[in-house]
């Protein structure tokens, strides 16, 4: 007579398979990433020394056309029109590394994993020396 829960899979309270969980390695781990990487330019149409930073958003002017649309719909008597959201899930944010040409200064975003701590071009070993710090 077979399964009664026909065209369910029976994993309930497991995660599902190919679903990662961000463990230690994953979104707990420090990333470092050097100042500068060889990559290619799309715009040389070859590999160039590149200089990476962090993508930081820019400052909202309220001048986009949802903004404004808003404030126009909030305006006078009767309190909040649209829903606030208040049910953050994820705790971090993905890093987007830009990267600058050296050459022919072109930029391009790329964004990578998920992480809590990002350090861009610092050394791992620090104060320490390099034969075992203090105790020599």
């Amino acid at each position: 007579f077979g399964s009664r829960r026909s065209g369910r899979s029976g994993t309930w309270g497991r995660p599902r398979p190919g679903r990662r969980r961000l463990s230690a390695r994953g979104a707990g781990a420090m990333v470092n990433i050097p100042k500068s990487r060889n990559t290619y330019c799309r715009k040389c149409k070859k590999h160039q020394p590149h200089k990476v930073s962090q993508y930081k958003t820019g400052k909202k002017t309220g001048k986009a056309q949802g903004d404004r649309r808003y404030e126009k719909k909030q305006k006078g008597f009767g309190g909040q029109t649209k829903p606030v959201f208040h049910k953050k899930a994820k705790t971090t944010k993905k890093i987007v590394l830009k990267l600058e040409c050296s050459k022919c200064k072109a930029k391009r975003m790329k964004p990578i994993k998920r992480t809590k701590h990002f350090e861009l071009g610092t050394d791992a070993k620090k104060g320490k020396s390099e034969y075992g710090g203090k105790y020599r």
